[in-house]
């Protein structure tokens, strides 16, 4: 996938002067993504949202936010936060995020997230937020109500439309965040006058639906992961636990996350040339795996608490600087400006 850059029209010349057409450059369209500190990442996450994401950056301006204060509807432990937020930056980091190009940033950094998101809660009501479909589902899996959880979709509103956002990358699943995100611009643009851009979604491949070592979609819930930073005898251990059926000629399992890493026709072959041969196939899918991983694993070892600190220092100004500029302005529409 690539972003979409958006037309211009030529300029002209002076009046009496023979025309002439200027090439501007394209302008690159904003991109806005945010990924929860809550843990380890896996395969899954990578192949699923992490590796479209990065490629997009590319070709877009893009800002890459750690949401601490959404990850506080269900984390209650300081230090394991800390960790996670740190783990974040060398998460992005390692996939090939470029601190210089995007914007890294702490979403507690910028006050102006918290701010905006009370002016929109401000305008939405309680029977549309009760249409969340990650609420509802939260709830029904036994997690606390809080009103934090209920709140979410106008906080992470406020973390799209504090940015000019275009485009917003996100699962099938996730769409809803972004058409929240679109009422909410249009809920303040039609009360207080035209002030947000009204984001879309990016809606990433099917990959996103990644399967873990008993079949059933990669997912810490079901302990069926294979860890993304891991060490090689990590990746080892948990590919070697891939449920296979004894009967078959080809483990499905084992090819079903294989097909993710290799050419079909590459596989299709050596999974002709290994038939029935379970541990072959299993250690060459680790090899696989690893040629993959290893490098983005030795990035982020390299990453010391130092970088951290200033790729998070240099993106909180850099996301403050924007923030401040549209609060300015909705902070004068809504009247609290004197």
């Amino acid at each position: 996938m690539s972003a979409n850059l958006c037309p211009h029209f030529p300029s002209f010349g002076s009046a009496g002067a023979p025309f002439s057409a200027t090439i501007l450059p394209m302008q690159k369209q904003r991109l806005f993504t945010g990924l929860q500190p809550s843990g380890a990442l896996h395969i899954g996450n990578y192949l699923g949202a992490l590796k479209q994401t990065t490629e997009l950056l590319q070709s877009a301006e893009g800002l890459v936010m750690i949401a601490d204060y959404h990850a506080l509807t269900t984390l209650k432990d300081p230090s394991e936060l800390r960790e996670n937020i740190a783990g974040v930056v060398r998460d992005y980091v390692a996939v090939g995020v470029d601190p210089k190009k995007a914007i890294i940033f702490q979403q507690s950094s910028v006050p102006q997230h918290t701010e905006l998101a009370w002016i929109l809660d401000c305008l939405v009501t309680v029977p549309f937020l009760m249409q969340a479909h990650a609420y509802k589902d939260k709830v029904a899996k036994g997690l606390d109500a809080n009103a934090g959880l209920f709140t979410y979709p106008m906080l992470m509103a406020a973390d799209i439309l504090l940015y000019d956002t275009d485009i917003v990358p996100v699962g099938a699943d996730q769409k809803q965040h972004v058409e929240y995100a679109r009422e909410a611009a249009v809920k303040f643009n039609t009360a207080f006058g035209e002030t947000f851009k009204e984001p879309k979604e990016k809606i990433l491949d099917a990959v996103a639906v990644v399967p873990g070592t008993d079949g059933k979609k990669m997912s810490k819930s079901y302990s069926n992961t294979i860890p993304l930073f891991g060490t090689k005898d990590e990746i080892q251990k948990a590919v070697m636990s891939i449920v296979t059926d004894s009967k078959a000629e080809s483990p499905e399992n084992v090819y079903n996350i294989h097909r993710l890493f290799r050419d079909r026709e590459e596989l299709s072959a050596l999974y002709k040339e290994n038939k029935g041969k379970y541990k072959a196939l299993k250690d060459a899918l680790v090899e696989d795996i690893e040629a993959v991983v290893g490098p983005m694993r030795a990035r982020r070892e390299s990453i010391t608490d130092n970088d951290v600190k200033a790729i998070l220092a240099d993106g909180g100004e850099r996301a403050r600087a924007q923030a401040e500029k549209k609060m300015a302005d909705v902070r004068n529409k809504v009247g609290v400006t004197i």
